[in-house]
């Protein structure tokens, strides 16, 4: 009784809503999903630049969304895609290898990442022709370090 007096307390007062974001914050659940998409891409530019894995780690924490961490996933996988360099495809690999075995991404979350880019392939050759080709070195290299398992390796979609 005295939490929902005190919730009422908090709620009737003038701006009440953005105290209480204040108080207790607004988590990661209560984004929207174009708000979530948008600092997914940024945290993976600004890793890019920046190479700094353990600020993209707690950056991706602070989103406080674990079962939206296949946007991520997702997202690094079309970076390295539609990158033309080394240095994409390595760092990316780097990031997942580091989010995997700190279990910041789980099993599942890096298999729906995978599938959607599997499934996505046919759309995303249309504007990068190499995609396929990429895209089975890089699945492999995942499997090499361990992050994916052989099922979702040969999943794969090739030519």
């Amino acid at each position: 009784r005295a939490a929902l007096d005190r919730a009422t307390v908090l709620l009737s007062m003038s701006k009440g809503g953005k105290r209480i974001d204040s108080v207790w914050g607004a988590g990661g659940g209560q984004q929207s999903v174009k708000h979530l998409v948008k600092e997914i891409d940024m945290l993976l530019k600004e890793y890019l630049l920046s190479g700094d894995v353990l600020e993209a780690e707690r950056c991706l924490q602070e989103l406080e969304v674990p079962h939206f961490h296949h946007e991520l996933v997702y997202e690094a996988i079309v970076l390295v895609l539609e990158s033309t360099g080394e240095k994409t495809f390595k760092m990316i690999l780097d990031l997942l290898k580091t989010l995997w075995k700190s279990s910041v991404i789980t099993m599942d979350q890096m298999k729906r990442g995978y599938e959607r880019v599997y499934c996505e392939i046919p759309d995303i050759n249309l504007d990068v022709p190499h995609s396929y080709s990429v895209l089975e070195r890089f699945v492999e290299e995942c499997f090499q370090a361990g992050i994916i398992s052989k099922p979702l390796r040969d999943l794969c979609p090739s030519r």
